[in-house]
């Protein structure tokens, strides 16, 4: 793989969709997919160094994912807690740090407690820094940071006629990230699913046909190649 030369980008997130069509396409448990899938994260996060990325934010579970059967979704905060169990050692070792963006209010109290282990035996890490969107959604981000920033008024810490855009972002789960650069979304769906409405204001975007568990380094790599040919000009002209 190719390491690429360039400080046009650092934050690429990706929706890591399609994990279980990929299982259903095998005649396997949708869950299996999502096994698949978590086990595909590691490989990317290893491989961002390499491709002059320093902060990966993968989408997890959404607000909406809770529609899902009740099987699935049990199945899927297992599948959580046993990844974090698992991984949060080498994460350490290999210099990752680690954190999670949504409402964790949802959770049960085992996840939150690993989530919490994980974001402080971490927190020192500056190699990779790795976000979790968990039970997260962009509108539902927005409210909660718009009724912080709304108590804070309340509390006259803040003069309603000083609020900005820059004012809300810092109410934001995502106030620690630079904007993503790119998102990347797999298994051939075409729509953004409520993820990083504010952040992807000027977002290069990816559509990838492959399924989450079999987008491997190679393809992320020739992403990005594709991505560092862009012209990203911001509303501006370029003479």
């Amino acid at each position: 793989m190719n390491t690429l030369n360039t400080t046009d980008f650092k934050h690429v997130a990706i929706i890591m969709d399609g994990n279980g069509r990929w299982a259903e396409q095998r005649g396997r448990p949708r869950l299996i997919g999502h096994q698949e899938g978590a086990r595909r994260i590691k490989e990317i996060v290893r491989a961002c160094p390499h491709l002059g990325v320093s902060h990966l934010t993968v989408f997890a579970f959404s607000t909406e994912n809770w529609k899902r059967t009740q099987a699935e979704v049990a199945g899927l905060m297992s599948l959580f807690r046993r990844y974090i169990r698992k991984e949060m050692q080498d994460f350490m070792k290999e210099g990752v740090r680690v954190r999670f963006i949504g409402d964790r209010i949802r959770l049960d109290a085992k996840l939150r407690g690993l989530m919490d282990e994980v974001e402080e035996l971490t927190q020192n890490n500056s190699r990779i820094h790795l976000t979790i969107a968990l039970n997260y959604g962009g509108r539902d981000e927005v409210a909660r940071a718009s009724r912080r920033l709304a108590e804070q008024v309340a509390l006259g810490r803040i003069n309603p006629a000083d609020v900005d855009e820059t004012t809300l972002a810092r109410f934001l789960d995502t106030c620690f990230l630079p904007d993503p650069d790119l998102v990347i979304r797999t298994s051939g769906e075409a729509r953004i699913s409520n993820f990083l409405l504010w952040q992807s204001a000027y977002a290069e975007y990816e559509f990838i046909d492959t399924y989450w568990p079999d987008f491997t380094k190679e393809i992320f790599s020739e992403v990005m190649q594709r991505f560092g040919k862009r012209d990203r000009r911001f509303g501006a002209v370029v003479a």
